[in-house]
């Protein structure tokens, strides 16, 4: 049985002008990613891999190219429908937790859902729901700053995932974690790839995590190739 596309994209160009030069990030970028894929994306340092995570989420548009999430290609779609199908199709975890520092565990975890007209008793079921899959069922009334630095990106990755999207994209979501910690963050991410068929993608510039993947690209010269 084939497995469905959960993000597709053909041809993508990408250029900044930098100090008066035209800089070509992306130069003609191809992607097939199915249901519960799990890839890595490494490179060197500006060599697009934050800016390519961006146009798959539809937080950017090619310069050239298509992106289709779930089939629909974004470039048809109003900044309102891309806007709901990316918050109904895709989780994003970023280097840094982005945490209100006011909001309880549970009530950031909740913020999707609410965002998503669900009702407040049942997002915050939901969201505790969540935090009990990464551990940290002990944690739904601490606030970021009572969390450690693990906990803070653990609850990051309930957040993007109590929407049960398709696939969770993931910019360096281990930067700021010492190699310990970060290993158990890969580990949560990996498992519920593996028990929930969430497909995932991840930019890291830390090559021994990206080894544990089972597919590795890298970007290099505007192009993604096999590692």
């Amino acid at each position: 049985m084939n497995k469905p596309d959960v993000i597709r994209c053909k041809q993508l160009k990408k250029s900044y002008t930098q100090g008066g030069l035209n800089v070509h990030v992306l130069n003609g970028v191809e992607l097939e990613l199915k249901q519960g894929d799990c890839m890595a994306i490494v490179g060197a340092s500006g060599s697009g891999k934050s800016t390519f995570l961006h146009l798959l989420g539809g937080l950017d548009k090619p310069d050239q190219g298509e992106v289709s999430i779930c089939g629909i290609n974004l470039q048809t779609l109003s900044e309102k429908a891309k806007g709901d199908l990316r918050n109904s199709s895709l989780g994003f975890v970023y280097q840094f937790h982005h945490l209100l520092a006011e909001f309880t565990a549970v009530e950031n975890v909740a913020i999707p859902l609410l965002i998503a007209k669900v009702p407040a008793i049942e997002a915050e079921r939901r969201a505790k729901s969540m935090l009990e899959k990464i551990g940290l069922g002990g944690r739904f009334e601490h606030k970021p700053g009572e969390l450690s630095g693990g906990e803070r990106q653990r609850a990051a990755i309930a957040r993007a995932l109590v929407t049960e999207p398709k696939c969770i994209l993931a910019d360096e979501p281990t930067g700021n974690l010492d190699e310990k910690t970060a290993g158990q963050v890969f580990d949560v991410m990996m498992d519920l790839n593996r028990l929930m068929g969430i497909s995932l993608v991840m930019v890291t510039h830390n090559l021994a995590l990206a080894a544990k993947f089972p597919v590795v690209k890298t970007l290099h010269e505007g192009r993604l190739l096999d590692y």
